[in-house]
């Protein structure tokens, strides 16, 4: 895609039309593709970085995705106003360790990912199955989340554990005058 892209802002005459042009298309090619394999994709949300997305993917409203893989055949469910830095992988499957052959059986057991609105999460973050993230939290890049985390709670590490909690009132304020990254202030 890059290849095609700086192949085409070659044939623009101006270094400044070819920069300008060169990453207008590389936002629509980064934002359209997972649009047309997400289940839903919000229309102010948009793609920075290189996303596959399943056909169970919900992507919410106002959201900047700036790199996601996800994995497996459950359900994902991004927020609205939610931030995520390159290499977020969300695995939403895993194999059946109960069943009939070892090490494992050959069916998968799927788990839903739910990512409540304005969860900020950082770069190379995992996401595995049955993971919930609650509202207004933030997850520390190079995190691997497993289970819940409660809403406006400040995790990280592997597996991620709680350490610090986000001033709830300045976040309602903030959330109360919709004041969202990206969004212009009148």
């Amino acid at each position: 895609m890059k290849a095609l892209v700086s192949f085409l802002a070659a044939l623009i005459p101006l270094p400044g039309l070819r920069r300008k042009f060169r990453r207008r298309l590389l936002s629509w090619a980064f934002t359209y593709g997972p649009r047309r394999r997400a289940k839903s994709f919000g229309p102010h949300s948009f793609a920075t970085g290189r996303c596959v997305l399943s056909k169970h993917t919900i992507v919410g409203d106002g959201s900047g995705l700036g790199g996601v893989v996800v994995y497996g055949d459950g359900d994902v469910k991004i927020g609205d106003h939610v931030s995520i830095g390159p290499g977020l992988v969300i695995q939403t499957q895993n194999h059946d360790y109960e069943g009939e052959t070892l090490p494992f059986g050959l069916r998968f057991m799927c788990k839903p990912v739910l990512i409540d609105d304005c969860v900020w999460i950082g770069m190379n973050v995992m996401l595995l199955p049955g993971t919930h993230i609650g509202e207004g939290a933030i997850i520390q890049m190079g995190s691997v989340v497993h289970g819940e985390i409660p809403p406006c709670a400040i995790a990280g590490g592997n597996p991620a554990k709680v350490f610090a909690w986000r001033d709830r009132a300045h976040y309602d304020e903030l959330k109360s005058q919709q004041r969202f990254l990206g969004k212009r202030q009148g």
